[in-house]
C-alpha cells in the first residue's frame, strides 16, 4: 500500500517518476551529502514556493536535513504532507500545537510532528527499539530533547566506534552533521519511508 501511495501521489503532483527505487542507500548517499554544506541553523516562517519549495539554502533545521535527503532522490515531503493534510487535516496536530485552522505549504512540512504524522498515517512506523542492529540504512528516527523540543534525523551506514549503533546525519544546531547519537535522547519514533523496494 505504500508503496502504490508513493507512486500515485508522486504521479498526481506531477513531480515526474522515479528514475530508480529510492532506497536506503541512496537515501544515506544524500543525507551523507548533506554534511558537506554550511548550514545556520534557522527556523524561521519563510514564504515557499510549491511544489520543491525550500528555505536559502544555507539555514535550515533538522527537518531540512530529511526534506533536502529525500528531494535528492526525487521525494518531495513540501508536496505530500501538503497534499495529505489539506484531505486528513484532524489527523495531523497543526491545530493542537500550532493554533492552524487550515494547511500551511510554507512550514507544515518542516514540523517533526507533522512528519510523524503522516508517516504513521502511510505505515512507515516501526518499532522503537533499544538495540542499534534494528536501525536500519536509509530509517528516520525522532527524538524528544530537553523534553519538549521535537527532533529528527536519517541513519546511515556507518557504525560507532564500538559497533553498537549506526551513525546518525542531523542538525541539532550545528548544521547537518554525522554523529554517534543514537540513544542520547529518548527516541518518540522510528520510521522506513522508502519506494520501489
Amino acid at each position: 500500500m505504500l508503496k502504490a501511495l508513493c507512486a500515485i501521489t508522486l504521479c498526481s503532483l506531477s513531480l515526474g517518476a522515479l528514475a530508480q527505487p529510492v532506497t536506503g542507500q541512496a537515501l544515506v548517499a544524500a543525507a551523507l551529502e548533506r554534511t558537506q554544506h554550511s548550514v545556520r541553523y534557522d527556523g524561521a516562517y519563510v514564504r515557499l514556493g510549491y511544489p520543491m519549495g525550500d528555505v536559502p539554502s544555507d539555514t535550515g533545521v533538522c527537518t531540512d536535513v530529511i526534506i533536502r535527503s529525500y528531494r535528492a532522490v526525487g521525494i518531495d515531503f513540501q508536496a505530500l504532507i501538503h497534499q495529505d493534510i489539506k484531505h486528513h487535516f484532524n489527523q495531523y496536530p497543526s491545530q493542537i500545537m500550532w493554533g492552524l485552522t487550515r494547511p500551511d505549504k510554507n512550514i507544515d512540512h518542516r514540523r517533526v510532528p507533522n512528519i510523524q504524522a503522516f508517516l504513521r498515517r502511510h505505515n512507515a512506523q516501526l518499532p522503537i527499539s533499544t538495540q542499534g542492529s534494528a536501525y536500519q540504512a536509509g530509517d528516520m528516527v525522532t527524538w524528544m530533547v530537553n523534553g519538549n523540543l521535537p527532533h529528527i534525523g536519517i541513519v546511515v551506514n556507518r557504525m560507532s566506534k564500538d559497533g553498537q549503533r549506526p551513525l546518525i546525519v542531523h542538525n541539532i544546531g550545528r548544521g547537518p552533521e554525522l554523529e554517534d547519537m543514537l540513544f542520547n535522547f529518548p527516541i518518540t519514533g522510528h520510521y522506513r519511508f522508502q519506494v520501489g523496494n
